[in-house]
């Protein structure tokens, strides 16, 4: 059978055996446009109030808009101009409408990136900032879920009005993305980012996957955008064509348990039987430019494959490894992630970036680090020797052949194989981790 992954900005068309497991989204197609579907959320009659009656209730001189980065594929050209217009209409002046780009501690936007996500008209016509997370915070009243303090950004705190937008996905270590996220880590101080990343939560065994009930990452995140006071979210499931299917507006955290809901039944099947050898995607850019952010498909692959069994995964990493200290951790340890949680789990310090590596320890509790196979153009094979997987560098164009000539060899050996084209945006769980209710019948595995 021939099974199209996601690469960069293209499709890889790879022949598996007819035995293979496929594991798929199954989002129905959009019913409405971006802006259409968007647009029936905001004025949702159920809600107590819609977003412009909402503004209207409330005293009001700016309005804050926090979004997503270049990292979340959300389509905001295709709606984000129907939402403002909304806000324009209950009088508030386009001066007085921030967007706040929720970097958590990602790099700053680029120029060219804002274009791409909110076109021009918006880019030259709206205010938009990226988070520092070192830079103008406030402290909040109150303690998160953890009894820890919190900071949040100043602008944000301070505005008369704030709107979130999500996109929810399944997130490897708190459960589902979106709606919270956007707030810790999204728009938290580096402290508070560092809190949320700690050991001891990642270290939880209900860390991962599709689970919300008893996640510590959820539970904190939760509480620190409890502590935020939102004033109205609109959160995003989107399918394998990254086209907009649901969109649910009014409070944040019922709009983002209900589009949680939707995801765990559209994109989170559960795996019958481990295989021998998983093959992922890595979401296609721009979830893959690098590769810090194409860990989340090889964890996400593992409650597929059996222990000691392979991995493998393609991602295009345009962009390279990922921070500077993010690559420089990975290269101190040199494929060492035993003594890396070692120290991490002794030490009081969380160093930026350390929460990626300590999740990408977790594929070597099941195999070997030789057995994870990473094709990419953006990554030089030499990299092997510090990254954790065996990086197989092939020119952009020949990124097929060689996934295929990977998968051929294992077929002639008998592998059982099962392939996830989609990468982290389709994410099985194992029998019994899924922590919102999940309707078998509207999954697709073949």
């Amino acid at each position: 059978m021939k099974t199209e992954i996601g690469y960069h900005h293209t499709l890889l068309h790879v022949e598996f055996p007819d035995t293979s497991i496929i594991y798929r989204s199954s989002c129905a197609p959009p019913t409405a446009s971006a802006s259409e579907l968007v647009l029936e959320a905001v004025r949702n009659q159920a809600c107590p109030a819609n977003l412009v009656d909402s503004i209207k209730k409330r005293p009001h001189s700016s309005v804050i808009i926090a979004v997503s980065d270049i990292t979340r594929p959300i389509p905001y050209r295709a709606f984000l101009p129907a939402v403002l217009d909304e806000i324009e209409s209950a009088g508030i002046d386009r001066k007085s409408i921030t967007i706040l780009i929720a970097t958590g501690m990602h790099r700053p936007s680029t120029k060219e990136e804002r274009l791409l996500m909110f076109g021009g008209e918006i880019a030259a016509g709206y205010k938009i900032l990226d988070h520092n997370p070192e830079g103008e915070m406030v402290s909040l009243s109150g303690t998160s879920y953890s009894g820890a303090p919190v900071k949040l950004s100043k602008i944000f705190a301070e505005a008369d009005f704030k709107i979130v937008i999500g996109l929810v996905e399944p997130h490897f270590m708190a459960g589902f993305s979106g709606g919270r996220k956007t707030i810790c880590p999204g728009l938290s101080s580096l402290d508070t980012i560092k809190h949320f990343h700690g050991y001891e939560f990642l270290s939880h065994p209900k860390a991962v996957t599709g689970v919300l009930e008893g996640n510590p990452c959820h539970e904190e995140a939760l509480s620190v955008a409890g502590l935020a006071c939102v004033d109205f979210s609109i959160q995003l499931v989107m399918n394998h064509e990254k086209k907009i299917v649901k969109a649910f507006g009014g409070d944040l955290f019922k709009t983002h348990s209900s589009a949680c809901s939707y995801a765990s039944r559209t994109a989170c099947p559960v795996v019958e039987t481990e295989v021998d050898v998983v093959v992922t995607g890595c979401g296609g850019y721009p979830l893959d430019a690098t590769f810090y952010q194409c860990v989340k498909a090889l964890v996400t692959a593992l409650p597929c494959v059996k222990d000691g069994g392979t991995i493998i995964a393609a991602g295009g990493c345009v962009e390279g490894v990922g921070s500077q200290t993010y690559e420089n951790m990975l290269r101190r340890y040199s494929n060492d992630f035993s003594r890396f949680i070692y120290d991490i789990r002794k030490s009081d310090d969380i160093v930026k970036d350390q929460w990626q590596i300590q999740m990408q320890a977790r594929i070597y509790e099941k195999t070997q680090w030789d057995k994870i196979h990473f094709i990419t153009h953006g990554i030089v094979s030499g990299h092997s020797s510090f990254l954790g997987v065996k990086v197989i560098e092939a020119v952009s164009d020949r990124v097929t052949e060689n996934l295929q000539k990977i998968v051929d060899h294992l077929a002639e050996k008998g592998c059982r194989f099962a392939v996830i084209p989609e990468g982290p945006y389709c994410a099985p769980v194992a029998k019994g981790m899924a922590g919102c209710s999940t309707d078998m019948n509207s999954m697709e595995v073949t």
